[in-house]
């Protein structure tokens, strides 16, 4: 597997892990000799002025990388209701479509960070970040989407939900990774090493550990937790190996 010049960063649900899995994407990237981008297209929940998930993924990373966030709101609500109860312009799929175009000419891997699920509204019209991935793919960018999942019970659900809506769209999905795996992983959480790429349809491409954003050494432990597809060490089987169900 090769990553695709755009990866779209979703989740099963909110609180998943998408900032950290984004940050250790980034990250193995720019190990990697990448010329790596982040963006945020609606960023909800934080005030002018203060840090958002891009300046979050940039902490991590401790690299040189291009940031850009394209719309902010202060209310940590879905983009759509966000942008209506403030009173600021809601973000259209073309607008992402575009920021996106312009980064990929000058690197060689633009991450786009969603909100919430994929199926999150934007805006009044109700679209999402699965409409900006194809407004992305008919400018003739190949954008795929990185899935960023829970390990334990209720997971597999919804992320056949997740995979079915991106399959319905046309919109194919690059892999799966495990957001926070737990320090004492019960057997929910070790059985769904099998069942989470079954569920999804696609390759399970890492397992961050339950509280990475806090590792001394962000780097190091983001290239032991990923695929060699997202520039990492990590190996599926050995994993799967090592917490077999007892």
């Amino acid at each position: 597997m090769i990553i695709p010049p755009v990866l779209f960063v979703t989740g099963t649900g909110t609180e998943v892990g998408k900032t950290v899995a984004t940050a250790a994407v980034a990250s193995a990237a720019v190990r990697a000799g990448l010329r790596v981008a982040v963006l945020k297209p609606g960023q909800t929940g934080v005030a002018p002025g203060e840090p958002g998930d891009a300046e979050e993924v940039a902490r991590l990373v401790g690299a040189p990388l291009t940031l850009r966030e394209l719309a902010r709101y202060p209310e940590p609500l879905a983009p759509d209701t966000a942008a209506r109860r403030s009173g600021l312009p809601s973000l259209t799929p073309a607008r992402t479509a575009t920021a996106v175009a312009e980064l990929a000419r000058d690197h060689d891997l633009v991450l786009v960070e969603g909100a919430g699920g994929l199926l999150v509204r934007y805006d009044e019209e109700g679209r999402t970040l699965a409409d900006q991935a194809l407004a992305t793919r008919e400018l003739g960018l190949p954008a795929q989407v990185l899935l960023v999942a829970t390990a334990g019970l209720g997971t597999l659900n919804t992320t056949a939900l997740t995979a079915e809506a991106l399959a319905a769209r046309g919109l194919p999905l690059f892999g799966v990774v495990i957001g926070a795996w737990p320090g004492s992983p019960g057997l929910a959480d070790r059985c769904n090493l099998a069942d989470l790429p079954r569920s999804a349809g696609a390759p399970l491409l890492g397992a961050l550990p339950a509280g990475a954003a806090a590792a001394p050494d962000f780097p190091a432990l983001a290239a032991g937790a990923l695929a060699p597809a997202l520039h990492g060490r990590w190996d599926a089987e050995e994993f799967a190996r090592t917490h077999r169900p007892r």
